[in-house]
């Protein structure tokens, strides 16, 4: 099995998902083809060693359809050889993204490929590709379907994590995020994103909010308690899981994941294409593995 090496890495900065967002102007395609452009530029990289670039994209439809990863190769200049593919597999998406690209370099299909994600939820918001599970009763009803929300306030429940246990974890990742951004830990990686006259719109991650604590979380209401008890999913929730009586809704909006803009690529190969294109590697991905 040939080894797959990561050459490189870029992200764009993280901007709030809303429409007062500093990414909001900016499209998916934009978003994606900014991060394809910057690995290129970075590594003075021949783009036609490129065989695959992978995106994953949670919601391709819109302007973020139409295999978005197809349409961010050809504007970024990749040129008509390299395909691309857009995947789902929901907030897995962009991390799998990288697994699928680089399980073409171990397979021995391809030398250099590229992995990554995109998503601008300020644009293309949360459920607007639809999909049976929340249409559907009949589906509905075989899978026990319930909002990523309840579900993660029934994982907590289940496996004795309280409020306070994510609300500390969630203050304690704001604290490492600003710490790192301090201390330059995402200079090299970080691309800020620019509008058509050069002018920054975004350099650092919008979202981070250092100055949470413990108090300020407290005051926070559950997001999920009324989704799961008046929307019936808690009883869903219960039925999946008959060892758990009733769901405790820790999660809100100060410790669950954020509602964000971004694009990130990610350039992997393995050692022959490396030496190709006068690289070297930064990692080794060993193995990986996907669980319902």
């Amino acid at each position: 099995m040939s080894e797959a090496f990561i050459y490189d890495h870029v992200r764009t900065p993280r901007g709030r998902g809303k429409p007062d967002g500093a990414l909001h102007e900016v499209t998916s395609l934009a978003l994606a083809t900014h991060a394809l452009r910057e690995i290129q530029r970075r590594n003075h990289l021949d783009t036609k060693l490129v065989e695959d670039v992978v995106l994953g994209c949670v919601d391709p439809v819109g302007e973020a359809g139409g295999n978005i990863a197809r349409s961010a190769t050809l504007c970024a200049d990749y040129g008509d050889q390299a395909p691309g593919v857009q995947i789902n597999r929901f907030c897995a998406s962009g991390l799998d993204a990288v697994n699928f690209a680089a399980a073409q370099i171990m397979a021995g299909q391809h030398e250099m490929t590229i992995g990554g994600g995109v998503e601008s939820m300020s644009r293309v918001g949360i459920g607007a590709s639809g999909g049976a599970w929340p249409v559907d009763p009949a589906v509905a009803i075989k899978s026990y379907f319930m909002p990523q929300g309840v579900s993660a306030d029934l994982i907590a429940t289940k496996y004795g994590f309280s409020r306070d246990d994510v609300d500390a974890y969630a203050v304690e990742s704001q604290k490492r995020a600003a710490k790192a951004w301090e201390e330059g830990r995402f200079a090299k990686s970080v691309a800020p994103v620019k509008d058509v006259n050069g002018i920054t719109l975004l350099a650092k991650d919008e979202h981070m909010r250092p100055q949470t604590n413990m108090q300020s979380l407290a005051a926070l209401k559950p997001s999920f308690a009324m989704m799961g008890e008046m929307g019936g999913f808690d009883a869903v929730g219960i039925a999946a899981h008959p060892e758990v009586e009733s769901i405790d809704h820790v999660h809100h909006a100060g410790n669950s994941s954020g509602i964000v803009d971004g694009a990130a690529a990610v350039l992997v190969g393995n050692a022959e294409a490396g030496r190709a294109a006068g690289l070297k590697p930064r990692a080794r991905i060993r193995a990986f593995a996907n669980v319902g």
